[in-house]
């Protein structure tokens, strides 16, 4: 076969990947020179520990083993079986982190609880966290990785060059459909094949109001930065315990006390944010994040929330955080229907759209491109 994959998103490109895999040749088209989204605006992180039960866990752990084959492949990518620590502070903290380990598939996640002294063993970049007190407990997800989201669509085009069944179109955007399989971009140029997928990420107007009209999918901006070199390995992803409101995972009666009895600082409430933060490669730091739902979207980043962050993170490692080197705002498209990992749709004959994972598409996306790959029948 031949495919058409419109967008060099990691969504894009994992269809890509699949494609090729399957002996296919793949024709890619991508409207920048790189991709730009949220593909790189992201931590990396391959998070399994908070996503919903049943389809969503089973999709996040088919990606986390796909994602540790194509890293074994592909160096490039920068895959780490890191696992990750959410630091409990309190009672009602602990009692949201036991209800997570009770779950019927904690097993499957890589659930566990450590004390005190077990998590500083884990990570002993740390010390500020579990100090004089301060957190009694971490719930550990063993089955949590990362990647690097500045490499990872570089590493895997290069890869996927090499193959000979693999055309890269950067800088000409997909204007319309045409007909049965073909899509035609800025240039005036029709490509045609016998399947055509629209990874569009978070552009949902133009060309995807055109073939598709109104989708249940809604954008999310967010606000992140990375640091210098920490000087020393953090060794698992840190989220803190408000990572909890966040995902369904750790929906639970506990969770209810948490909310009632604990409200958010003032700073995260209002930017619903919590703390999620990895190391790069580099030794630097990526911290976040903040979720924005309602357009318009503001065009410029805020201060308070990167500050809060910096206190989080500092009473965690217990030192100054080093220096911020950069800043940024992402947006990303999310499925309102959450029965759905990502909105799926055959928009003509031959021609499908997959957007919308939300925060789950760095995570997912392997095996939201292998159901689609099964499903077309490639």
């Amino acid at each position: 076969m031949k495919v058409i994959v419109v967008g060099a998103g990691v969504v894009g490109t994992m269809h890509a990947w699949h494609a090729v895999e399957r002996g296919h040749e793949v024709v890619h088209i991508e409207r920048e020179a790189e991709a730009r989204g949220a593909s790189l605006r992201n931590f990396g992180q391959i998070w399994v520990s908070g996503r919903a039960g049943g389809e969503e866990l089973d999709t996040a752990l088919r990606a986390r083993e796909l994602w540790e084959g194509i890293g074994a492949r592909v160096p490039g990518l920068g895959f780490r079986a890191v696992g990750s620590l959410t630091p409990v502070r309190n009672e009602l903290e602990l009692a949201v982190a036991e209800a997570a380990v009770a779950r019927p598939d904690a097993a499957a996640r890589g659930y566990k609880l450590l004390t005190a002294t077990e998590a500083l063993a884990v990570n002993p970049a740390l010390r500020g966290a579990f100090a004089n007190g301060g957190a009694e407990a971490a719930l550990w997800c063993e089955r949590d990785a990362a990647v690097e989201p500045r490499l990872a669509q570089l590493a895997l085009r290069e890869a996927l060059l090499a193959t000979g069944k693999y055309t890269f179109l950067p800088n000409r955007e997909v204007r319309d459909v045409v007909g049965e399989n073909a899509v035609r971009d800025d240039h005036g140029d029709i490509h045609s094949g016998d399947a055509v997928v629209l990874c569009t990420g978070a552009a949902l107007s133009g060309l995807v109001r055109e073939v598709a009209g109104e989708i249940p999918v809604r954008r999310v901006r967010l606000q992140m930065m990375q640091t210098e070199p920490l000087g020393e390995p953090l060794t698992t992803s840190v989220a803190d315990a408000d990572s909890f409101r966040y995902y369904p995972a750790y929906a639970s009666g506990a969770l209810d006390a948490l909310q009632a009895g604990q409200p958010q600082d003032p700073t995260a409430a209002a930017h619903k944010m919590q703390l999620l933060m990895v190391q790069r490669l580099d030794g630097g730091l990526t911290i976040g994040d903040t979720h924005e739902y309602e357009h318009p979207f503001a065009f410029d980043t805020l201060e308070d929330p990167y500050e809060h962050l910096t206190r989080v993170v500092e009473s965690f490692l217990g030192r100054p955080l080093p220096k911020i080197k950069r800043r940024w705002a992402g947006v990303y498209a999310q499925c309102v229907d959450t029965s759905r990992v990502v909105h799926r749709q055959r928009v003509r004959d031959g021609v499908w759209l997959v957007t919308g994972p939300g925060g789950r598409g760095m995570t997912c996306s392997p095996a939201i491109a292998e159901t689609t790959a099964n499903e077309l029948g490639w």
